[in-house]
C-alpha cells in the first residue's frame, strides 16, 4: 500500500469546506485521491455503490437530512464499512459531540479550522492518526486531534 494512493472521502454540507479540503490535499506530500459528497446520503450511497472502499472518511456532523453521527452509527454496524476509519471533520467543538462520536467508533475527532495552513497540518496529521488507530481500538489520547 506504500506506493498507492489513499482513497479519501469528505463527506461534507458546505461547498466552500469541500473545495478548500480538497486543494488542501492537493498540496500535502501524501499521495491522495479525494472523493467529494454532500450529505449522508450521498455518503450512503457512494459506499453501497463503491467496488474500492475508502480507506479514510472524513464526515461533517452537522448535515441536514442524514447527520454524521447517523452516517457513523450506520457505518460501524454494516460489515462490509465497519473497518473503514471515520475522521469526525466538524465545526462542532461539543464535549457531548465529542464523546458521542468516539462511544460510536470514530478514529479522530477534528474541529474544523479557520486558515488554510492549519487545514493543512490538521489533515496530514488525522491521516496518520487515524489510519494508525484503524485497526485496533479507538485511542482516547489520541481522539481529539489539536494544532
Amino acid at each position: 500500500m506504500d506506493n498507492d494512493p489513499l482513497n479519501i472521502l469528505l463527506v461534507d454540507d458546505d461547498e466552500a469546506d469541500r473545495l478548500l479540503f480538497k486543494e488542501a490535499f492537493e498540496e500535502l506530500t501524501v499521495k491522495t485521491i479525494v472523493h467529494l459528497v454532500k450529505n449522508g446520503f450521498q455518503l450512503m450511497e457512494y459506499l453501497n455503490q463503491s467496488a474500492l472502499l475508502p480507506n479514510l472518511v472524513f464526515l461533517d456532523l452537522n448535515m441536514p437530512g442524514k447527520n454524521g453521527l447517523e452516517c457513523l452509527m450506520e457505518i460501524k454496524r454494516t460489515k462490509r464499512f465497519k473497518n473503514i476509519a471515520i475522521a469526525i471533520y466538524s465545526t462542532s467543538a461539543s464535549e457531548k459531540d465529542i464523546e458521542e462520536t468516539f462511544n460510536n467508533g470514530a478514529n479522530v475527532y477534528i474541529t474544523k479550522p479557520n486558515d488554510f495552513n492549519t487545514l493543512k497540518k490538521v489533515l496530514d496529521k488525522a491521516v496518520t492518526v487515524a489510519l494508525q488507530y484503524q485497526e485496533s481500538s479507538s485511542n482516547r489520547d489520541f481522539f481529539l486531534l489539536r494544532i
